[in-house]
């Protein structure tokens, strides 16, 4: 069986210039030509391309780009990532060396004796010294080439992933920075309302000891300042959680005395609106994409080394050097010696292993594929909610805003209700509670604003470098598509 199918394999191998890797056709892109709904046109003071925002222009805070920057020098998974790198590229140089001869200098001395019934009875030495070649493999049928070849793209799939890596670091420090920003300033807005809803408590109690308002008005007022402790100490703890996550981040001890001075949420601190392009962008941008469809180069590769384990291997081994039986005439005219040893080996009975690595090549591939695909998937997907909130978020702020001045005008005549007898007390705590959520509110669709911008930012590939002049960023795309 192994014979039929090294004969099927032989002559299209021949064909090919002895290349049993097949021609790597990568699917077409399953996603739509264009994002839904269709991109209007960009504002003058917008970038033309993704590739021409760099992570200090995209964020204008000061304070998170030293934090971002920090992060890309100390963080531990990025640190992973580069080592990661270095050891896939020392597998890619061991596999490349096996394609060259290995020579090595050979030096030996040989004491025996045989029994006195043998021709050659008594004892003999021998000393040797010369350059040897070990089993060095001629390679026919590109088994070697192509086993070199799939650990080039994996070598290349894994400085896509420390891409990959950093870009997701870039983002995750911005997440983390804005999500502690929304706990500081909704921390400051929760004890600043305590502090006034206190001072009206103390207002209702100085009243109630002088029967001007009843026990009512008392509870009520003790269950609001109550609430909003309550709220005051959450957002104290979801200040600190975030500090911890962003700390993690950035991959040091403790976060410098000297970092500047941040920018409050409602400071332009972010570029909300962003090129988007076309899907087929992604494919250049995306640093995840390069990577699965280098794995899917590699998977291809791999075929081709299976399917070249069929064939016979040649191999040579030869050494050049001199021998004596002692050491004064080592080197004299007649001690030289060599030797020439070629080998072929053909794959008779392998009990199916083979065939199984042939198919499992296969397999893998196939895997690589849908794997490729997957990624391009979830980077339009990506994309697409990243444009939807774009296109959502600010108009939604608009109307939050609106929410807020209606709210602060119902407190203000709640309040002259209140003072002249007209209403009570709950009108009053509803009308606050009511801005107080607004204001809550407000700070929360920002901080969604702000992440709908950063997950943008990384679904379209941005990310990798601080500055950005053009297109030529410094990237290492995912080579020329076949």
């Amino acid at each position: 069986m192994y014979l039929k199918t090294s004969m099927a394999l032989f002559v299209p191998a021949l064909l090919a210039g002895c290349s049993l890797t097949p021609a790597l056709r990568t699917p077409p892109l399953p996603v739509p030509a264009t994002y839904a709904p269709p991109q209007q046109s960009v504002d003058a003071g917008v970038p033309r391309s993704i590739e021409d925002i760099g992570w200090e222009r995209m964020f204008g805070d000061p304070r998170l780009r030293r934090l971002i920057a920090l992060a890309l020098e100390h963080n531990k998974d990025l640190h992973l990532a580069a080592l990661n790198v270095e050891a896939v590229g020392a597998q890619y140089r061991i596999q490349q060396s096996s394609q060259l001869p290995r020579v090595a200098a050979e030096a030996s001395t040989t004491r025996e004796r045989a029994g006195g019934s043998l021709p050659e009875a008594g004892a003999s030495t021998r000393h040797a010294v010369g350059l040897g070649l070990s089993a060095f493999e001629i390679d026919l049928f590109g088994r070697l080439r192509a086993a070199s070849g799939a650990a080039l793209a994996r070598y290349l799939a894994s400085e896509q992933g420390r891409h990959a890596a950093q870009l997701a670091l870039v983002g995750a420090v911005a997440d983390a920075y804005f999500a502690e920003r929304l706990a500081l300033e909704q921390s400051r807005l929760a004890e600043q309302t305590l502090l006034d809803w206190a001072q009206s408590l103390q207002l209702v109690r100085l009243r109630a000891e002088a029967g001007q308002r009843g026990g009512l008005d008392l509870a009520q007022a003790e269950g609001q300042v109550a609430a909003a402790r309550a709220d005051w100490l959450a957002r104290q703890r979801a200040q600190a959680q975030a500090g911890h996550a962003l700390q993690l981040l950035v991959g040091l001890p403790s976060l410098p005395a000297d970092l500047p001075e941040g920018l409050p949420l409602t400071a332009p601190a972010v570029l909300t609106q962003l090129p988007a392009g076309l899907p087929s962008d992604l494919l250049q941008l995306r640093p995840d994409i390069a990577q699965a469809e280098q794995l899917l180069r590699a998977a291809n590769a791999d075929i081709g080394a299976a399917r070249a384990a069929f064939f016979p291997q040649l191999s040579l081994t030869a050494s050049l050097g001199f021998a004596s039986p002692s050491l004064g005439g080592l080197f004299d005219a007649g001690s030289r010696v060599w030797r020439f040893s070629p080998q072929i080996s053909q794959p008779l009975f392998q009990a199916g292993r083979l065939q199984g690595e042939l198919r499992l090549a296969e397999v893998r591939k196939s895997e690589a594929v849908v794997a490729y695909e997957k990624a391009i998937q979830t980077a339009f997907r990506e994309v697409s909610d990243g444009l939807a909130g774009s296109a959502t978020y600010g108009r939604q702020i608009a109307a939050q805003t609106q929410l807020l001045r209606s709210a602060e005008r119902r407190l203000e005549l709640s309040e002259l209700r209140y003072a002249a007898g007209m209403d009570g007390r709950l009108e009053l705590l509803d009308a606050q509670r009511q801005r107080y959520a607004a204001r809550q509110g407000l700070l929360e669709l920002r901080r969604a604003e702000i992440g709908n911008a950063i997950a943008l930012y990384k679904a379209l590939g941005g990310g990798l470098v601080a500055q950005a002049d053009g297109p030529a960023r410094g990237r290492k795309p995912g080579g020329p598509r076949p």
